[in-house]
């Protein structure tokens, strides 16, 4: 693989979905995960060390998602340069929202870990002020990532991409349904991707895009 910018944009990216995959894998998974998803109840499984783990690796990890997104803005922007603008634009709004979410998820399980020290008034009010204000995050990003999924499709299908059309099929949404289908039809195995499922698709999504780079420079070689 040549590295230049393009490739280690993407890259970047793909590190990214690694990280924060494995951060949110801590901060998320038990074998319980799928019997307790009411009322954060999964967390009561989750030992304080991996949330804390969890916390920091998603932290870290997170921002190379936008250089993520230039990847994919670059490998656009020959097309048409407003959607591949727009594009990006949505792009970084999803993983600000998204950074503002997983931040939050270590706190609200420990929260979890201390309802037996908390009134249940008290502790009720607390889930109800979490997910007014943060767990609605999570709705507002699916709402993004099915948007950005339009523009991505609408920059593609118009042509003069360095992708190749049937790229389009793999836009962020799509891969995004598609996996939470075979989630759900496997559960032994959708409880080790559903709870990281951003983060799986975009490991997709960064892998094929870096995959489709490779064709294009290789019938354009004078490009890089």
């Amino acid at each position: 693989m040549k590295l230049n910018t393009i490739n280690i944009l993407g890259i970047l990216g793909l590190i990214a979905s690694i990280i924060v995959g494995v951060g949110e894998y801590f901060l998320h998974y038990s074998p319980q995960i799928l019997e307790h998803s009411e009322h954060f109840a999964f967390f009561n499984f989750v030992p304080l060390e991996h949330l804390k783990t969890g916390h920091f690796l998603s932290v870290i990890g997170l921002p190379f998602y936008f250089a993520g997104y230039l990847h994919i803005y670059k490998m656009l922007q020959s097309g048409n340069e407003n959607l591949a603008r727009i594009t990006l634009g949505i792009g970084f709004m999803a993983f600000a929202v998204g950074g503002i979410w997983i931040g939050s998820r270590a706190f609200i399980g420990t929260i979890v870990h201390l309802q037996s020290e908390i009134s249940p008034n008290t502790y009720q009010i607390i889930l109800n002020n979490y997910n007014e204000l943060l767990e609605v995050l999570v709705k507002a990003l699916r709402i993004i990532i099915a948007l950005l999924s339009i523009t991505f499709i609408l920059a593609i299908l118009k042509g003069g991409t360095k992708y190749k059309r049937w790229m389009a099929f793999f836009n962020p949404i799509t891969i995004l349904i598609v996996w939470v289908i075979i989630g759900r039809l496997f559960p032994s195995f959708g409880k080790h991707t559903l709870p990281i499922l951003m983060n799986v698709t975009h490991f997709i999504l960064f892998s094929i895009s870096l995959y489709q780079y490779q064709i294009f420079l290789k019938t354009n070689p004078k490009s890089l």
